[in-house]
Order: structure tokens, then sequence, then C-alpha cells
């Protein structure tokens, strides 16, 4: 089960103006900037003061997530559940008939995530994510 809600996804067409935006705007701090080729990001993670957490996600060249970008433009991309055991959660949501993305696992940011599609949740793209 979600223990809550990690991080808020945002696509962004340019991550330091982004993160400089957020800055100024809501007081965010940087935990963390990184660029995952796999996944086909740079990302930052901010802050704001009580906890909640940004994840802005800037697409590389010629990735899918840089199709994304062009086809729906920036905004809002997933929302991250924290779970405690990712894989059994992701085997249990499969076994309940939802759609998923990722049916084991995979490396992310901050520990293992794994992505629910969008279909199955009134589309809205959730990402599960385990901490290590």
């Amino acid at each position: 089960m979600a223990k809550e809600v990690d991080h808020i996804g945002i696509l962004v067409s340019d991550l330091d103006e982004a993160t400089k935006l957020y800055q100024d705007c809501f007081g965010a701090r940087i935990e963390k900037t990184e660029t995952l080729p796999e996944r086909g990001v740079k990302a930052t993670v901010l802050a704001l003061e009580r906890g909640t957490r940004l994840e802005l996600l800037e697409p590389l060249p010629d990735t899918n997530m840089a199709k994304v970008l062009e086809k729906r433009g920036e905004g809002l991309h997933h929302i991250t559940f924290e779970v405690d055991d990712i894989d059994s959660e992701l085997s249990r949501l499969a076994e309940m008939g939802v759609e998923l993305i990722d049916k084991k696992s995979r490396p992310g940011l901050e520990g293992m995530v794994g992505f629910i599609h969008p279909k199955s949740l009134r589309g809205v793209l959730i990402e599960l994510c385990q901490k290590v």
C-alpha cells in the first residue's frame, strides 16, 4: 500500500529556468540534480519548506520524453507514491487487473521505481517508488 505522496513530477523544457522559477516563486531548495540517460531526462528534485517535493524533468534530445514534451507541452507529468515493497505492489496491482508500464521495478533517481499506466487510473500517470 502507498505510504504517502513522495513527489510530483513536472515536465519542463528548460531545467535551469524552471528550477529558478520554483526557487523564486516558492522558496524551493534543490535537493538533487542528476542526468538519467536510461530514463531520457535530466532531473532536479526540489523541496518546499515543509518537505513537499517536486521533480522537474527536462527531456534529453531524441528520447521518448522529448516526444512527450513535444506532444503535450510542459506541465504535470506524474505523481509518485512511496511504498515499502515495490515489486510486491506491482504484482498485487497486476493481479487486480491494473495495467502496468513496468511489471518489475527499475532504478530511478532515489531508489527503485515502477509506473502504472494512466489508462488504469483515470488518465493520471502514477509512479511507485521504494527508497534504498
